[in-house]
């Protein structure tokens, strides 16, 4: 999947990014060459595979070190969202940015 120049621009404009015509050109193959690795990657068979929650696993026998799951404070919501325009249900209420 080779991305072309407009769909360089149009990443751009999502991103909110203003790049020149040299930027733009400069970053085509750059993007290209991730989306290769992306690809090789994707092909490699992982089944049976556990994954790793830390690298040095592969290597060594790691104890993770994890604390008792508490609450440790209390619920704020209402002093949170005192601030906020509009909530509803304890929910924020945003305005819809998609259609």
């Amino acid at each position: 999947m080779a991305l072309t120049p407009q769909d360089v621009s149009r990443i751009a404009h999502l991103a909110r990014l203003e790049l020149q015509e040299a930027e733009s050109a400069a970053l085509l193959p750059q993007l290209n060459d991730f989306f290769s690795i992306v690809e090789q990657m994707s092909a490699v068979d992982t089944a049976g595979v556990e994954p790793l929650y830390t690298p040095l696993s592969a290597i060594q026998e790691v104890h993770l070190r994890l604390r008792e799951d508490a609450v440790t404070e209390s619920n704020q919501r209402e002093l949170n969202q005192r601030s906020a325009p509009a909530v509803e249900d304890g929910l924020f209420l945003v305005p819809k940015v998609i259609e």
